[in-house]
């Protein structure tokens, strides 16, 4: 979904699943095509000699099919060297030039290869099963060309929805993780004082100070049980990901949980999370300032497990809840940052020159945010200068978000220089003032700021972007800082081999599942168990205990949902506006649905397996 390469991956892998039954000329066009097929609006990359090696290898392989039935197969391992039966011309320069690798798909270590020769006749199933997944491996290798996996750039801009710039006025901004970016020190801070106050305030075990923050444990849209004690990453469909269910800092092995959730992955929709990610039984962190929580959660509950100490897991969860709060409202949080502001707020001048070029186009800006007024004027100073406010026509800070967007109760108040409330009705917001708390109604009734002109942006799909989105009709941006790391790994070699083998086996097995003789169950428990492994890999390069934030083994996560739900552009941080004009035109990838043709270039394939050729389905009519 995010990436424009695992569109692309998909759509590859889906072509390689009817390469055994394609015409020579309908397989070298698909392939040819797809691969120019850059999506995202970028230009293709110059042809390299490996993919215009892509028909040739179609056609190789589109030969051997068609003589397969003249052919005896033998059945014994062979690596990747073509058949006795085939001829030394047929042999490509990669073939020759590549060396033999001794284990896994082709780029992925740990999977136990398997090879076969196909040079009999097609009535041995488990030979004839070998041989095509072989052909295909050998496929898949071939495929993907120098450079295809560099294409993702984390700087980008990313539609769900079409947005025109020039149509465009006004831009909003939240504070905390939007104009100001912090370093994973913060999280180190939070985490620790948190702690002190979970043994000091709370009177927990001492034993709980031993654990130290574990910098990449948690990462932000999981889930937790919180009368289970429970971390887990769900589904687009309110599906937990297997392997990715921890009780403390252990992995809980999964038919524990289907015991626990009554032979089901699923958690139904009264448990799971609400409106804004709080349901009555589990809780969905969304907000970045969670990590910290989540880890906190996690050592606190392995302590109690660890020591065969019996506790109430709803409590652990309140108090955690309330220890973190306090670092917050007690003022911690800022304290940290306003003392040392060069080590805990990064990226500080490219806020500026966002400030700066909408400014200079003629673009009004406002700031709404839950922060005080000193801590974002102590940041906005040294990000941007004294004279920030000057970029801003309306400031409201302590806004309490999301209420201030549903609830028409609290009045705005001005603030005076010094930050005292002035007691004065507010008739107006002035640009150079700064209002606190409001609501958005009396916003609107002032600004007259409504609808598709307005951009707000923020990092919290709820409390920032859904009632803009949904209610009001203000476009909205989701700021996103795990891009940076998610594009990253996508943009690896690693990833793409692994992902484009993982997707062509999955599709070999839906092609062939109508094989179902003794042999047959048999290959295909062998595919099975590689393409877990394949998909434990590919989970683990993002991260080890709960892979990608925006998928799980094939569905979006519901984070991902939630953010295709709620935001109709999302990118790494602001410093991404940079690299496109005022006018630009951020267009969504038009992908198709699971019954629609793949009728344009870069959807070439990526549906064409969804309904089973005629011939191989006769059997089961």
């Amino acid at each position: 979904m995010f990436s424009s390469f695992s569109s692309r991956s998909s759509a590859l892998s889906m072509c390689l699943h009817r390469v055994a039954e394609m015409s020579l000329k309908t397989v070298g066009t698909a392939l040819t095509r797809t691969i120019l097929a850059r999506g995202n609006g970028t230009p293709p990359v110059a042809r390299s000699t490996k993919a215009s090696r892509l028909s040739t290898s179609c056609s190789l392989l589109a030969d051997r099919q068609q003589g397969q039935s003249h052919e005896r197969i033998s059945g014994r391992p062979t690596g990747d060297a073509p058949s006795p039966s085939e001829p030394p011309h047929t042999r490509t320069a990669a073939d020759k030039k590549r060396a033999p690798e001794t284990v896994g798909a082709p780029g992925v270590p740990g999977v136990k290869r398997r090879s076969f020769t196909s040079d009999a006749a097609a009535t041995d199933q488990r030979a004839y099963l070998w041989a095509r997944y072989n052909d295909l491996k050998r496929l898949v290798h071939d495929l993907i060309p120098p450079g295809a996996c560099k294409s993702l750039n984390a700087a980008a801009v990313y539609a769900n929805n079409e947005v025109n710039l020039a149509e465009v006025d006004i831009y909003g901004f939240d504070y905390d993780y939007t104009l100001a970016l912090y370093s994973d020190a913060l999280n180190t801070m939070i985490y620790n004082t948190a702690r002190r106050f979970l043994i000091e305030h709370f009177k927990y075990p001492e034993g709980i100070r031993k654990y130290d923050y574990i910098q990449n444990f948690a990462t932000r849209g999981l889930h937790y049980d919180i009368q289970k004690g429970l971390l887990m990453k769900i589904d687009a469909f309110h599906y937990i990901e297997p392997g990715t269910v921890y009780r403390g800092l252990s992995p809980v092995p999964d038919d524990e949980v289907l015991q626990l959730y009554g032979g089901t992955f699923h958690v139904p929709l009264q448990q799971d999370s609400g409106f804004y990610g709080k349901g009555p039984k589990v809780k969905q962190f969304m907000d970045i300032f969670s990590i910290p929580e989540m880890t906190l959660l996690a050592v606190a509950n392995d302590f109690f497990i660890t020591n065969d100490i019996d506790y109430d897991p709803v409590h652990l969860f309140k108090d955690v809840s309330e220890a973190i709060g306090m670092v917050h409202l007690k003022g911690y949080m800022y304290k940290w940052v306003m003392q040392d502001l060069d080590n805990f707020i990064l990226r500080g001048e490219e806020t500026d020159a966002v400030l700066h070029q909408l400014v200079t186009h003629g673009k009004k800006l406002f700031l709404i945010t839950n922060s005080p007024f000193s801590f974002v004027d102590k940041g906005m100073t040294h990000m941007v200068g004294k004279n920030w406010r000057d970029f801003f026509d309306v400031v409201i800070v302590q806004a309490d978000k999301p209420h201030f967007f549903t609830d028409c109760i609290k009045p705005f108040r001005r603030l005076d220089d010094n930050g005292a409330l002035r007691w004065e009705k507010i008739t107006s917001l002035d640009k150079g003032q700064i209002y606190k708390q409001g609501n958005l109604f009396d916003f609107l009734r002032l600004t007259h700021w409504r609808g598709s002109k307005v951009l707000y942006f923020g990092d919290h799909l709820y409390s920032d972007l859904a009632d803009l989105m949904l209610r009001h009709g203000w476009r909205t941006g989701a700021i996103v800082p795990e891009l940076e790391n998610e594009t990253k790994v996508v943009s690896t070699d690693k990833y793409a081999l692994n992902l484009t083998w993982l997707q062509a086996l999955t599709g070999l097995m839906e092609r062939l599942q109508m094989h179902r003789g003794t042999e047959s169950k048999e290959v295909f428990q062998e595919w099975q168990r590689e393409r877990e492994e394949l998909r434990v890999m590919t989970k683990n390069l993002f991260n080890p205990h709960f892979g990608s934030i925006f998928r799980t083994c094939h569905n979006p996560t519901y984070f991902s949902r939630r953010l295709s739900r709620f935001s109709d552009i999302y990118m790494t941080n602001l410093s991404s506006l940079l690299n496109y004009d005022q006018s630009y035109t951020f267009y969504p990838r038009r992908t198709p649905l699971q019954h629609e043709a793949p009728l344009w270039m870069d959807q070439l394939c990526t549906g064409c397996m969804k309904t089973p050729f005629l011939e191989d389905m006769s059997i089961i009519r």
